[in-house]
C-alpha cells in the first residue's frame, strides 16, 4: 500500500471511530481534517463535492468519504476511505448485535452519548461558518440559501429542495448572465415538484436483496432508513418493530454512518453471515455511485450551466445542514447539563485549536460525569 492510500486509510479510520452525531457533524468533521489540517483540495471542491453527494441515494457523509479518498489516492482510494471509514461502526455494532441476541439488552452506554450530542452542536456551527463563506458568492445565493432554509424547518424534502434550488439556480444565473439588466423577479420554486423515493413492493428478496433496494435508493436521515426498513422486514414478519428500534437506536449512538444498522439487523436475522451480506448490500450502492459520479464533477465545474447548478446546489446544502443544526438544537438543548456541556464544546471549537475528536471525548466524559453525579 503506498504512501497516500496509508494516509487515507488512517484519516478514515480514525473518523470513523469517532464520527459521532449524524451525517453534518461527520462532514464537518471531514472538513476539519480533510481541509484545515491536510489540505488535500480547496474549501470550494470540498462544497462541491457536498453538493454532489447530496443529489445521489445514500448515506451522505460516507460517500463524502469516497469523494475524498478518490482526490487524494484515485480508485482505490475511493474503496479505501469507504471501507475504513464503515470498518469501526460495523465491528461495534456487530459486537452490540452478539451481546443483545446473547443477552436480550444493551450495555449501558447512554450517559457517554448524553454528552456527545450537545458536543456536536457546536462543530457543526464551526462547519457551517466556514463553508457558508465559500457558498454565499452573491446577494442572490444568499436569498436562495434563506428560501432553502426556510423550506427545510417547513419539512420539505430535503432533496426537493437542493434539486429546485440547483435547477432555479442554474436557470437565474444563466439568464441574468444573458442580460445586461438585474432580474427584479426572484421567485422561489422550492415547492414547484416533488420527489418522494419509493420502495417497489417485492413478494420474495433475500437478506442482500433487501438492503441492496434500500441502499439503493435511500435519501434522508435515519428516520427515513426506519421506514424504509419498517416497509420491509416489519411488514413482512421478519422483525418485531421493538427490534427495529433497538436496532436503529444502535446505528444513532454508534460512530459512523447510521447505516451500520444493517450489520446490527442483519446479525439478528442469520448471524454473522447475516451481518456480512446486510452491511455489504446497504453500502454497496454507494461505492457505485460515487466511482460513477466523481470523473464528471471537474467537468461539472467547467460548465458555465452546471457551475451555476453548482453555486446553488452548495448554498442550499449549507443551508439544510443549518436546518438540520436548528432541530439538534431544539432536541437536545432542554436541560441545563446538556447547555452546559454545549457551551463548553462551543468554547472549545471555536477559541481553541483542540482538535474536533478531542471535543467529542471530552463531551462525552463530561455527560457521563453530570448523569452519573446529578
Amino acid at each position: 500500500m503506498n504512501s497516500k492510500l496509508k494516509e487515507v486509510a488512517l484519516v478514515f479510520f480514525k473518523l470513523g471511530c469517532f464520527a459521532f452525531g449524524g451525517p453534518a457533524a461527520h462532514i464537518a468533521m471531514m472538513e476539519e481534517e480533510i481541509i484545515e489540517k491536510r489540505k488535500w483540495m480547496t474549501r470550494d471542491y470540498f462544497l462541491d463535492l457536498i453538493g454532489a453527494t447530496n443529489l445521489i441515494p445514500g448515506p451522505n457523509s460516507t460517500e463524502m468519504t469516497m469523494h475524498c479518498g478518490y482526490e487524494r489516492a484515485g480508485k482505490s482510494g475511493l474503496f479505501v476511505a469507504g471501507l475504513a471509514f464503515i470498518f469501526p461502526a460495523t465491528i461495534i455494532t456487530a459486537l452490540l448485535a452478539y451481546l443483545y441476541v446473547e443477552y436480550g439488552e444493551l450495555p449501558e452506554v447512554e450517559p457517554f452519548i448524553y454528552g456527545i450530542k450537545p458536543a456536536v452542536l457546536a462543530i457543526i456551527a464551526s462547519a457551517i461558518l466556514k463553508l457558508s463563506k465559500k457558498a454565499i458568492k452573491s446577494i442572490e445565493l444568499a436569498l436562495l440559501g434563506v428560501m432553502v432554509l426556510t423550506a427545510s424547518l417547513l419539512g420539505v424534502n430535503e432533496i426537493v429542495a437542493l434539486l429546485s434550488a440547483g435547477v432555479f439556480g442554474m436557470f437565474y444565473f444563466y439568464l441574468k448572465s444573458k442580460s445586461q439588466s438585474t432580474l427584479n423577479a426572484f421567485t422561489p420554486l422550492l415547492w414547484v415538484f416533488g420527489i418522494k423515493a419509493t420502495a417497489a413492493k417485492l413478494t420474495t428478496l433475500k437478506l442482500f436483496l433487501i438492503f441492496l433496494k434500500v441502499g439503493s435508493i435511500l435519501y434522508g436521515s435515519g428516520y427515513v432508513l426506519f421506514a424504509y426498513l419498517d416497509a420491509e422486514l416489519v411488514t413482512r414478519g421478519l422483525l418485531t418493530r421493538a427490534e427495529l428500534i433497538d436496532a436503529i437506536a444502535i446505528g444513532q449512538f454508534t460512530p459512523g454512518p447510521v447505516l451500520s444498522t444493517s450489520t446490527f439487523i442483519g446479525y439478528q436475522l442469520s448471524g454473522f453471515s447475516g451481518a456480512l451480506v446486510a452491511t455489504t448490500g446497504i453500502f454497496l450502492p454507494s461505492f457505485l455511485f460515487v466511482l460513477i459520479l466523481n470523473p464528471f464533477i471537474a467537468k461539472m465545474q467547467q460548465s458555465k450551466m452546471l457551475r451555476y447548478f453548482l453555486d446553488a446546489v452548495n448554498v442550499a446544502a449549507v443551508a439544510v445542514m443549518l436546518a438540520v443544526l436548528f432541530i439538534m438544537v431544539k432536541e437536545t438543548l432542554i436541560e441545563w447539563q446538556s447547555i452546559l456541556i454545549a457551551l463548553i464544546a462551543v468554547v472549545l471549537t471555536f477559541k481553541t485549536k483542540v482538535s474536533t475528536i478531542w471535543t467529542i471525548v471530552i463531551g462525552a466524559v463530561i455527560g457521563y460525569l453530570v448523569i452519573t453525579l446529578f
